[in-house]
């Protein structure tokens, strides 16, 4: 089994059929070098090429914290440079995020073109699969004092509006897909979210007033909410998907978002309260994939 630790540059060229044992997730695979630096710009070429250090569990596999289950379609890509799916694929959206995160480009063309040419209906998702969504909004007054000069100060007062929604979804990959789609923004970062557990998601943003600075902003620790909606430009017969991020400001931004999501996916809408007619308002909302 190949030493990472004690490669360099002699033995890399000469190692790559060497088996390499990983830990994904609590997934055993073996494979070799070969297979795992074929995308070389990939996160997993820099893993084993030395740029980025590994980690060993307790019997001596790589370990690497993702999804150990779809991993497989990973490997079997790098394998033989083909995406090949069961017709039952019903985790299409997790995939895409797992190959987003190892930067397999490749592979991620791949996947686009699979989602084009195979109809909504057909990409998976089991049918009954529940999405319940509750929201929550309050009004905050924050006081604080704006600095004129070394010793002048002026007490200054702000509402702002902090927005929770907390969603359960019985199908694993779409809560995946909103992550993907979704994140947090700070003045100095985006962060990705990240599901509660297996089945839940958590999501809570406090949009900035104008009249609030930013630094006071940055002190209580909140976070804005911006939206990743894709969109598909050509050029020279060639299609590129790109991203275009606008900031959610309000409730009704995040339902209408979650929305095209969710009926893109198949979900129909089976219960909004409290007023039905009033949907992009309401309090909780329930959605049946059928």
């Amino acid at each position: 089994m190949l030493d990472l630790n004690s490669l360099d540059d002699n033995s890399n060229r000469n190692s790559n059929h060497d088996l390499v044992s990983l830990n994904v997730g609590g997934e055993i695979y073996t494979t070799t070098l070969d297979t795992l630096t074929r995308c070389r710009d990939s996160m997993l070429g820099a893993m084993f090429t030395g740029q980025i250090p590994v980690v060993k569990d307790n019997r001596g596999n790589i370990f690497i914290d993702r999804d150990g289950k779809v991993f497989r379609y990973i490997l079997n890509f790098l394998r033989s440079s083909a995406l090949d799916l069961p017709d039952s694929f019903s985790e299409l959206a997790l995939l895409r995020r797992e190959a987003d995160f190892f930067q397999i480009h490749p592979l991620l063309e791949e996947i686009r073109r699979y989602e084009a040419s195979v109809p909504l209906s057909l990409r998976g998702g089991p049918l009954g699969a529940m999405i319940i969504v509750n929201v929550e909004s309050k009004v905050r007054v924050l006081h604080f004092n704006l600095r004129h000069g070394p010793e002048n100060y002026e007490l200054r007062t702000c509402a702002v509006r902090a927005f929770t929604v907390d969603l359960f979804c019985t199908w694993r990959a779409f809560l995946a897909l909103l992550c993907e789609r979704f994140s947090y923004k700070t003045s100095q970062c985006l962060s990705s979210l990240r599901p509660w557990n297996q089945n839940r998601l958590k999501v809570e943003w406090v949009p900035k007033p104008d009249e609030l600075p930013q630094d006071q902003y940055d002190k209580q620790r909140y976070q804005g909410l911006i939206v990743c909606n894709p969109e598909v430009t050509q050029s020279d017969d060639i299609m590129f998907m790109q991203r275009s991020p606008s900031e959610i400001t309000d409730m009704q931004g995040f339902m209408e978002e979650l929305l095209k999501v969710s009926l893109a996916e198949g979900f129909k809408v089976d219960m909004v309260t409290p007023d039905p007619a009033e949907i992009l308002n309401c309090t909780s909302l329930r959605l049946v994939k059928g």
